[in-house]
């Protein structure tokens, strides 16, 4: 198909980080096909999630505001705003108030993340 429509309803398994209330969902996954990954997350307020980025990523702020906290300072966007990082950045992902966010990766998040000397950051999650 060429051109698709998601929404977070698509999306078939949830993951949870620890016990925290983060929830990430891929829609467009590498087994899609396609170049890139395409999810949905949930963060809730006060909640935070350090990274280390072995991918790039646009995160598109669909409700509250949301920080993403890097090497050069801090960055924060609310609905309708996007944050890009680059592969190779240490973050920490921040919700300073409930926040729903798309994330678009390039190549596909999990098999950069699972190649990388920063796989042991994926045993934080668990499906939900």
């Amino acid at each position: 198909m060429s051109v698709e429509h998601f929404t977070s309803a698509d999306a078939s398994t949830w993951f949870q980080r620890l016990d925290q209330q983060i929830f990430l969902a891929d829609v467009l996954s590498q087994d899609s096909g396609a170049a890139m990954s395409v999810g949905f997350a949930r963060y809730g307020k006060g909640e935070k999630n350090p990274w280390k980025m072995t991918y790039d990523e646009a995160l598109v702020i669909t409700s509250g505001t949301f920080t993403v906290e890097g090497p050069s300072g801090s960055v924060t966007a609310g609905a309708g705003e996007v944050i890009y990082l680059r592969a190779g950045t240490e973050v920490v992902y921040v919700a300073d108030e409930d926040a729903e966010l798309v994330y678009v990766t390039y190549p596909h998040w999990l098999t950069a993340a699972e190649s990388s000397v920063e796989a042991h950051r994926l045993n934080d999650f668990h499906e939900a």
